[in-house]
Order: structure tokens, then C-alpha cells, then sequence
């Protein structure tokens, strides 16, 4: 079966690694490559994690020189047509898919609480949007949630900079695309998707909530997908901020006068978004909502615990306890243990 790639970073470079089946050379104990390796770095040893204008990456699959197609697996599923010919591609695919899901749910099962941070992968490292990303970052991980982005340049590595900085962790999602892009240098675990509606599942089931930066329609995209859920409660305790009051103001301003306003949506909608500047305000409300969600577990179990024996004499130490037992939870999927 195919499967999405997945890496983790901060391992030793692949020419010092121990027991390298590489042409069945071997390594010495000290780490240090033989004669015959090629140094780190060399122009004519491929750099497959930056592999640079000349390099496609479909998949898991490397394609060079005349190799290169130019669509991308979601655009061939999407343009298909002809009588008949689906009978033999789309079960293909639909195994294809499958892995995609199989592999992310493998590699993010045990990552604990996260935040997916989107925006344009155009801001470059000058812009002040990207030092406020880069901030956000480290405001999250320091809170103890791990950072999730779609991995690209930008506000994406950014985020996961200043998660990486303050020593949290830092997930890069990758998609294949018409322009090579490549996860940035800063993702700690890297999953790269064919298809769109399988990576926005990640974003979606492995996150307790969305911050949007300024970006385009890829950006907007994953904003309305995730208000649409919200807003039709297929997640719930799920806060969605924007940040940038410049940028997002007249947006909200025209989802006030126009959807508001002629119907298409209710006040409490609109409640669903928070806008603002500040980093820690958005941390403020991941925390809020996260807090919200562990007082709607304990509620959930404290009725079933209500029947053991002597459970009147203990429902403060029992309601403590249920508190404890979820914050090791988290603590013990944020470290993946």
C-alpha cells in the first residue's frame, strides 16, 4: 500500500549515522564518515529535503529532468473524464487515500494538544507579520501546545521557528502542488499529502483550535472550512482567532453587513471569530476553550463515577483526581510518551 511520507528532523546527518547500509560501507564508532562518503553540503549530492527548481516531489516519490510532470495527483482525480475509465483508476486511488489517512492518523495520533496556524506562505522574513508569527509560535508552545502549519515558507515557517526556538513541537503538514515547495527547515514531524481533503482532516481532528494570519485563498479556505464546522457543531470547544485587525476588518465588516444583514447567517455566527493583535490574547482563548473542553469531560464522567461505592464522602478528592488524570493525558501525548 502507498503511503504519505513522514520524517522527523533534529536526527544526526544521514552521512554520520551509525550503520548506513550505503553500498554496504560501514561508519566508525566516533560518528565520523569514511573516505569514500561524500561531505554534508557537497553541490553534487542531492539535497532530497530541499530539493531545489529541477526536483518534483510526487508523493514519496523524487522526479528529475524529463520526469517532471506538471499536475499534481488532486488535479488528475478532479479532471478526469471519459466514459468508463474511472472503473480502472479511482480503486486505485481510493487505496491511495486511504494510506494518506492511515499515515497521518499514525503520525499525529500521539502529539497531544496542538494549534494549527495558517497564512500566506508570501510573507517574507522581513515582513513584521512574520515576527508576530514567529512570536505566536513560541506563545503556543510555551503554553504547552504544540504547533501545526502546512509546513511551507512564510507565516507557516514562522510559526513553527518560534515553536521550534522555545523547544516545542513543531508539525509541518506538506501538499502537493504545481510549484515545488518543500516543509520548512523548522518541522520536527513532517507528513506530505497528495490530497487536499485528507490533510485538512489532520488540521481539523488534531487540533483544539485555528489561528489565521493574514494569507490568501488558501488561507481563507481553511478559515470557512473550519467555521463551517464549527458552526454546525461537528467540532465544538474550537475557538477560531484572526489575527490582524488591519487585515480582517473588512472582511468581518462585510460578513456583518452583507451575510448578517440580508439573513444568510445569525449574530452567534459571527461570534464564532475573534479578531485582535495580540499573541497573548489568542493564547488566552486556545487555553479558555481548552479549559471548556476538560469541564465537559468531567462532567461527562462524573456520573458514572457518582455509583461507586462511597462516592459521596469523595467528590472533591474524585472531581481532583479526573482533573489529574486528564492534565497527564495531555501531558503525556504532548511529550509522546
Amino acid at each position: 500500500m502507498l503511503a504519505a511520507p513522514v520524517f522527523a528532523q533534529r536526527s544526526p546527518p544521514r552521512h554520520l549515522r551509525v550503520g548506513s547500509r550505503r553500498s554496504g560501507r560501514g561508519y566508525r564508532g566516533d560518528m565520523q564518515p569514511t573516505p569514500d562518503d561524500p561531505p554534508q553540503g557537497r553541490p553534487d549530492v542531492p539535497d532530497r529535503d530541499h530539493p531545489g527548481p529541477g526536483v518534483r516531489q510526487r508523493g514519496p516519490v523524487t522526479l528529475r529532468r524529463s520526469k517532471i510532470t506538471t499536475s499534481t495527483t488532486d488535479q488528475r482525480l478532479l479532471d478526469s473524464r471519459g466514459p468508463g475509465d474511472w472503473i480502472h483508476t479511482d480503486p486505485w486511488r481510493v487505496l491511495r487515500i486511504q494510506a494518506e489517512f492511515v499515515e497521518g492518523f499514525g503520525a499525529l495520533a500521539e502529539l497531544g494538544p496542538a494549534v494549527s496556524v495558517f497564512g500566506s506562505a508570501r510573507t517574507p522574513r522581513d515582513d513584521p507579520e512574520y515576527a508576530l508569527a514567529e512570536r505566536m509560535g513560541r506563545a503556543l508552545a510555551e503554553a504547552g501546545f504544540a504547533v501545526v502549519t502546512g509546513g511551507g515558507p512564510g507565516v507557516m515557517e514562522a510559526a513553527n521557528r518560534g515553536a521550534w526556538n522555545a523547544g516545542g513541537v513543531s508539525v509541518g503538514l506538506g501538499i502537493e502542488l504545481p510549484f515545488e515547495q518543500g516543509l520548512n527547515e523548522y518541522v520536527d514531524i513532517g507528513v506530505n499529502f497528495r490530497y487536499f481533503f485528507a490533510r485538512k482532516m489532520m488540521f481539523v481532528k488534531y487540533s483544539q483550535g485555528f489561528v489565521v494570519f493574514p494569507g490568501g485563498f488558501g488561507t481563507l479556505d481553511e478559515l470557512f472550512e473550519a467555521l463551517t464546522l464549527v458552526q454546525t457543531r461537528k467540532v465544538t470547544s474550537f475557538p477560531l482567532v484572526l489575527v490582524g485587525t488591519a487585515y480582517w476588518g473588512g472582511l468581518v465588516d462585510w460578513l456583518r453587513s452583507s451575510l448578517l444583514a440580508g439573513g444568510k447567517v445569525s449574530a452567534t455566527d459571527l461570534e464564532l471569530l475573534e479578531v485582535t493583535d495580540d499573541p497573548d490574547a489568542v493564547v488566552r482563548a486556545i487555553v479558555d476553550a481548552e479549559s471548556a473542553r476538560k469541564a465537559v469531560a468531567l462532567d461527562t464522567l462524573e456520573p458514572v463515577v457518582r455509583h461507586l461505592p462511597g462516592a459521596e464522602a469523595r467528590d472533591v478528592e474524585r472531581r481532583a483526581a479526573l482533573e489529574e488524570d486528564l492534565d497527564v493525558q495531555a501531558a503525556s501525548g504532548a511529550d509522546g510518551s
